[in-house]
């Protein structure tokens, strides 16, 4: 665990833009937190890009950087309108669309050796739960697709196997603006989260599961 002075540190990472738009708000969300103190850990916010293989040697490196002892990726999902606390990822990638490197896997295997799936290991009822409590729009979310964002939880919580201290997992987040959430209520959504997610051992039992 790397520690500026006497804090450790929480990886908060999101992605480059794709698909032809300008900006990413997981990226701008994220990088507005690197720095600020939130649950008693110091954010190290770093950009990862929507490539499938490369974002997974930059998260690599960022964890092996920052040694951290909380770690939280998000992204975006375009067509959510909440803050999404994903609770598993799958082995899975099958691009809908090329990442920006061009790259479009079908029915591909992220770890050729791994399990089927990884369940996320913050406590993300409890985060709901806070959410929920200071009017954020959330959810559980049981599913984070099978693009790059999946494929980013999966490797992080592969990598994160080994070290069963470090929690990790992912948070999709909506589009800024219109259509989607204001970017400082994303913003303040990702601390409150965080805040908890760093503060909490165990998590919290309410039912925040799907009908389809």
């Amino acid at each position: 665990m790397k520690r500026t002075g006497a804090r450790p540190t929480l990886l908060l990472t999101g992605f480059d833009p794709f698909d032809g738009a300008q900006s990413n708000p997981s990226w701008d969300a994220a990088s507005a937190l690197d720095g600020r103190i939130v649950g008693g850990h110091r954010v190290a916010a770093r950009q990862l890009p929507t490539e499938f293989d490369a974002s997974l040697r930059v998260l690599r490196a960022a964890i092996r950087e920052t040694r951290p002892s909380l770690v939280v990726c998000t992204g975006l999902a375009g067509g959510r309108k909440e803050l999404s606390l994903e609770r598993v990822a799958i082995n899975v990638d099958d691009a809908r669309i090329p990442d920006n490197a061009g790259a479009q896997p079908v029915d591909a295997r992220i770890a050729p050796r791994g399990p089927a799936a990884y369940f996320s290991t913050l406590p993300i009822k409890a985060m709901l739960a806070a959410l929920q409590r200071q009017g954020i729009p959330a959810n559980v979310s049981q599913t984070a697709g099978t693009y790059v964002c999946n494929h980013v939880f999966y490797g992080l919580m592969h990598a994160l196997r080994r070290t069963p201290g470090v929690p990790g997992g992912f948070i999709h987040v909506p589009v800024a603006g219109r259509g989607g959430m204001p970017l400082d209520q994303i913003v303040d959504g990702l601390r409150i989260g965080l805040r908890v997610a760093a503060t909490t051992r165990g998590d919290a039992r309410l039912a925040a599961g799907a009908e389809d």
